[in-house]
């Protein structure tokens, strides 16, 4: 079965929170970047405005912006309802409140459905652990809530060839957050990153300054 609208709960953060969980620098924001699994979050078009070099990919690329606001409405509500049942899984400092969250979320969203009509070349419908560009395109590649956060749904394996394939086309890599659904730490963590090692990639985990989820302020370095 193929990629259907109905498998997406379309949840975008800001572009404030993707410098904080990447402790991304003025210098990184002027590297050629890829966003990985990004969605409707509003990096791209916040950056595009700032003058950076951005691409994203995601499967929801494939629908139109009317589409997604549609499931955004569609799903919103039980968003929330799993965040209020779920509260005590997330550290409520940056955002104090599930009403904020809330209304930060939707902003980022927002800025997304705006801009993504505009900016064809930059949202490219794709995924992971095939992705349509070349070798060294971009300087830098993030991935924010795909990898590791759904360790139950994706294997170890296809984790270290979502990794490898996102060497393939960046220099330096950044995953965030290493923790999986749950506010676990990834099943899949230590054994993907002695894959990496073996296979030549220099892995280094660091501390940022971002934590939403309990236990979630590390974020994975991967460079060849």
């Amino acid at each position: 079965m193929g990629f259907t609208l109905e498998k997406v709960v379309p949840w975008g953060r800001s572009f404030a929170e993707y410098v904080a969980m990447f402790a991304l620098t003025e210098s990184d924001l002027r590297k050629s970047i890829l966003g990985c699994g990004d969605g409707p979050a509003a990096f791209n078009a916040e950056l595009t405005k700032r003058g950076g070099r951005v691409v994203s990919v995601d499967p929801v690329y494939r629908f139109s912006a009317d589409e997604i606001r549609s499931r955004i409405a569609a799903t919103y509500d039980k968003v929330i309802e799993q965040t209020v049942i779920n509260r005590n899984e997330f550290v409520w400092k940056n955002i104090k409140s599930v009403e904020e969250l809330a209304r930060v979320r939707m902003a980022a969203m927002e800025s997304f459905l705006e801009d993504f009509p505009k900016g064809v070349s930059r949202y490219i419908a794709a995924e992971l652990p095939s992705l349509p560009f070349k070798d060294r395109e971009f300087e830098l590649a993030l991935c924010s809530h795909f990898l590791f956060l759904y360790s139950e749904q994706f294997s170890a394996e296809f984790h270290v060839r979502a990794v490898e394939e996102l060497c393939r086309v960046a220099d330096e890599v950044r995953i965030f957050p290493l923790l999986e659904l749950g506010a676990r730490k990834s099943r899949h963590f230590d054994r993907v990153v002695a894959e990496l090692r073996q296979a030549g990639y220099r892995c280094v985990i660091e501390e940022v300054n971002y934590e939403f989820q309990k236990g979630g302020k590390q974020m994975l370095k991967v460079i060849l």
